[in-house]
């Protein structure tokens, strides 16, 4: 089983659009949440992540940041592993 991965990104974001064609490079199924009219939404990522930009990349419920983070881990051999790992009952919940 693969992992659980949401997107929470706008429809104007370029590096929004750069996260998620990595995603689908990888042939990785993802959820996405379009953030761009949902000021809760906003502020729920600001307090999970204390990151104020999108995308904000979540993998079975832990928050990997933007673009550049994943790409980082992608170029370090550190993104396979996550995407692998199958979701656990004690993940964290997200909101869409």
């Amino acid at each position: 089983m693969k992992a659980a991965v949401t997107v929470y990104t706008t429809p104007y974001c370029g590096f929004c659009h750069r996260a998620k064609a990595l995603l689908e490079e990888k042939n990785v199924a993802f959820r996405e949440i379009d953030v761009d009219a949902r000021p809760d939404l906003r502020t729920w990522l600001v307090e999970r992540t204390r990151q104020r930009t999108v995308p904000q990349v979540f993998v079975n419920g832990k928050p990997l940041g933007g673009y550049t983070d994943i790409a980082a881990l992608d170029r370090a051999g550190k993104l396979d592993p996550l995407l692998d790992a199958p979701p656990s009952p004690d993940d964290a919940a997200l909101r869409d």
